[in-house]
């Protein structure tokens, strides 16, 4: 079996009783233990109008985390490129490529990554920017190649640099376009596990070789709550189910201590929908998780898999991703 590839999604959750600054030093040390773990890659992804999460200014933070670390990649997960001028995410990050040369990624999504009333002032009243997502990333791509050098528009930093542009997305659209366009490939199963086996073989059966990708490159994102006993992860877990629990029912909550049972326990609707949502979330120890994680990555044919961890305790939550490197060390073996 080809080796897995692990790396993970940093979603910046502000912790109860934390501040900003708080949350984004817990990113920081988390990138610097994973970078020591061999993880491959750090995203942070772009969210906005959402008083829990801490990376609405994505590029910045991203340029925060590899300042501090050493060799982990980092890049976006994503920036939803419909929010933004493609050119000038050429210049940030060829800016970013050009301080951490051969680190940095650049994932791309169609989603707002918020509420449709703060995408129109995201995009001042064009909301239409979505259906342009195509010709927006291949407009990125040419700001990128050295052939656009004749121009009359240029992206400085970033005309020449070599910045890995993935497509991300949790629909077929997505796989589709990534297939076309020849380019890595990152699903969102971590929260909307819905069309996942539909979205892997679309794109490794329609996949087009390109200058970019000659085979197709698939990554799995999903949730991943590791502790040294079974019953410890599943206590841990309650965190993230809680946090699920709030998105759904339109009261976002901090990232928070587990209680013994979800706080919804009972509630049927609601035990349903946090069901679904999280049904690409892996729970238990080391040997649990490796098993369960090798039959869920080849069954799909994935070349890196992508976590989270949404683990309340700074000491637990460490604790976890060397307990998830382990797991595939175990995998890879």
């Amino acid at each position: 079996m080809e080796q897995i590839k692990y790396s993970l999604l940093e979603l910046a959750n502000v912790a109860k009783n934390k501040t900003v600054a708080q949350a984004i030093e817990r990113a920081k040390l988390g990138a610097q233990c994973i970078d020591n773990l061999g993880y491959t890659r750090i995203w942070l992804a772009e969210h906005h109008n959402m008083e829990f999460v801490a990376s609405s200014a994505t590029s910045v933070l991203i340029g925060h985390i590899a300042s501090h670390t050493k060799n982990i990649r980092v890049g976006s997960g994503g920036v939803m490129l419909p929010n933004h001028s493609p050119l000038v995410i050429a210049e940030q990050f060829g800016t970013l490529e050009s301080i951490y040369p051969g680190r940095i990624d650049l994932g791309l999504g169609r989603a707002p990554g918020t509420d449709q009333g703060t995408a129109m002032a995201l995009r001042r009243n064009n909301i239409n920017t979505q259906f342009y997502f195509r010709d927006d990333v291949l407009a990125l791509q040419q700001y990128f190649s050295e052939e656009n050098a004749m121009s009359k528009v240029r992206a400085f930093p970033g005309e020449g640099c070599d910045v890995p542009i993935w497509i991300l997305g949790s629909s077929t659209d997505s796989a589709y376009l990534a297939a076309e366009l020849g380019l890595p490939y990152a699903f969102a199963a971590h929260f909307a596990p819905a069309m996942l086996q539909q979205a892997a073989l679309i794109y490794r059966t329609h996949f087009k070789p390109s200058v970019d990708l000659q085979e197709p490159y698939f990554m799995v994102c999903a949730n991943v709550v590791a502790a040294d006993t079974q019953e410890a992860a599943e206590l841990l877990a309650n965190s993230l189910f809680n946090m699920f629990a709030g998105i759904i029912t339109n009261r976002r909550l901090p990232l928070s201590a587990p209680t013994e049972k979800p706080i919804y326990a009972g509630i049927a609707e609601i035990e349903q929908a946090v069901s679904s949502m999280t049904s690409c979330t892996f729970i238990g120890t080391q040997e649990k998780i490796a098993k369960d994680i090798k039959l869920f990555a080849a069954e799909l044919h994935a070349k890196e898999f992508m976590v989270t961890n949404n683990i309340f305790d700074d000491e637990k939550r460490l604790r976890a991703f060397k307990i998830i490197a382990d797991a595939f060390s175990s995998i890879n073996q």
